[in-house]
């Protein structure tokens, strides 16, 4: 096992600085390019999956707008820690009131996570961004849009960021493995965006996590590390099932979950990707996913999950 002497994480240290250096949303990042040009941003919402790129833009923003001085014109609050309308009122409205430290004639509060906000606490951001509209522009992100109110969505220009392309991405870890000496094939970074299912950042943490344990990153390397189901363990339990061999397929679930360390809840996540991305039938799949999706949903509302996991074998081994 290698020592690896570096604390810097590297979900930051690869970062991109600039718009230009971003990858895919490239309509969006014109539109935010011509924003930067003419000093004339709107407050913006941005939805849209997990590590996607985008705090990372609204970070872009405030750099280029600001240079130098962009830590002193921006806020960043993440509003899942502080969700509550007293944070609006006392931090946002204190900064928002006052004038920026530079040429452009606002500042910029950055509310990641905004759909975890309260109801009040967006109302009382409404109010706030009809008031101080000379002095302040709001960035605002989230996963689900619909969780913003509509009087806020109709104050912002909308941007819904996609999950980016898997050459784009598999391209830009290569770049990481060579900058950082390690060794990895293509096959290999492949298999780390479809575990991290699009999420740049879920993917850098994979390479540097393995990286600590092995200079080349292999498959065996990645799944020990993320705790990822194998496809062919999949395999085994399908067989199990279409065999109707209902205590092998239990056990195997049970080995699974304790070999990876995985909760039911991520099991049966892993098991609907690795189902739908399989070589069986559609019709097939359609009932699969169909339990799958109605154990996850009784597991979430408080049934007992090894229960719910025994009733889920026993429902296809009847359908199968």
């Amino acid at each position: 096992m290698m020592l690896f002497n570096n604390s810097q994480l590297w979900t930051e240290k690869y970062r991109p600085k600039k718009l230009n250096e971003m990858l895919g949303q490239k309509e969006i990042i014109n539109r935010l390019k011509l924003f930067v040009q003419t000093k004339s941003l709107p407050n913006v919402l941005f939805s849209g999956p997990p590590g996607v790129g985008k705090t990372t833009a609204a970070l872009c923003i405030a750099k280029e707008l600001f240079g130098d001085s962009w830590k002193e014109n921006l806020l960043e609050l993440n509003a899942s820690d502080e969700r509550g309308i007293e944070t609006i009122r006392n931090k946002v409205k204190n900064f928002a009131r006052t004038k920026a430290i530079s040429n452009v004639p606002f500042k910029l509060i950055l509310l990641d996570e905004a759909d975890a906000l309260t109801r009040e606490a967006q109302s009382a951001l409404r109010r706030i961004m009809e008031k101080y509209s000379n002095t302040c522009r709001f960035i605002l992100d989230c996963n689900y849009v619909s969780k913003i109110i509509s009087p806020i969505q109709s104050r912002c220009a909308v941007f819904k960021f996609k999950y980016l392309d898997k050459k784009d991405v598999v391209d830009y870890l290569n770049k990481i493995v060579e900058k950082e000496g390690l060794k990895a094939n293509k096959d290999v970074l492949e298999i780390i965006f479809e575990i991290s299912e699009g999420d740049v950042r879920k993917a850098i943490n994979i390479i540097q996590g393995s990286a600590i344990l092995s200079k080349e990153i292999t498959q065996d390397v990645i799944y020990g590390y993320s705790s990822a189901l194998r496809p062919e363990e999949i395999k085994n339990l399908l067989i199990y099932i279409s065999k109707k061999d209902f205590n092998k397929a239990r056990d195997e679930i049970m080995n699974l979950m304790i070999s990876n360390g995985l909760s039911s809840l991520d099991l049966l996540k892993q098991l609907c990707n690795i189902i739908i991305n399989s070589q069986l039938p559609v019709d097939k799949k359609i009932r699969i996913v169909n339990e799958i999706a109605t154990t996850e949903y009784r597991i979430v509302e408080g049934s007992d999950d090894i229960l719910q996991l025994n009733g889920l074998l026993a429902r296809l081994l009847l359908l199968w």
